[in-house]
């Protein structure tokens, strides 16, 4: 299993970087790939929520459905998905530092079929979109989203 992580520091609260990066709805905002992100579950955002994400990953679309494993606001929140191109789990960290929030990614994948042989390119194609998918997050939350 390979383990990607990336963090940034974002200045505004806590609370507003946490409740942003919960909302389903707002992925397609700061993630690159996805191209269509919703909960599936009725009720407020929490532990047992389900979503489903419509992706692109190394040019095919793919569709991945999850649920919420952690929500602890405003500080953690984890899912896992049940259905996908591969086994995958992930984390956001929210801490507060002198001029904002620390906002940790973390994603734990474990590719398998095609996606096992590409793994090394799939893996450093990750990190990179991860780092570029924060500093979206970042420029979008700066600028009062």
């Amino acid at each position: 299993m390979a383990k990607i992580e990336s963090s940034v520091t974002i200045n505004r609260p806590i609370e507003d970087v946490f409740t942003f990066v919960t909302d389903i709805r707002n992925a397609t905002k700061w993630m690159s790939g996805v191209l269509e992100a919703a909960q599936t579950s009725s009720g407020p955002m929490g532990v047992g929520a389900t979503y489903r994400f419509n992706i692109e990953v190394m040019g095919r679309k793919l569709e991945t459905t999850g649920e919420v494993a952690v929500y602890d606001p405003p500080s953690k929140y984890a899912w896992k998905a049940s259905s996908g191109p591969f086994p995958m789990s992930g984390s956001t960290t929210c801490e507060p530092v002198a001029g904002g929030t620390l906002v940790t990614d973390t994603i734990e994948v474990e590719p398998g079929g095609f996606f096992k042989l590409a793994e090394p390119l799939l893996i450093k194609q990750h990190q990179g979109q991860m780092e570029k998918d924060l500093a979206k997050l970042k420029e979008l939350l700066e600028k009062g989203a």
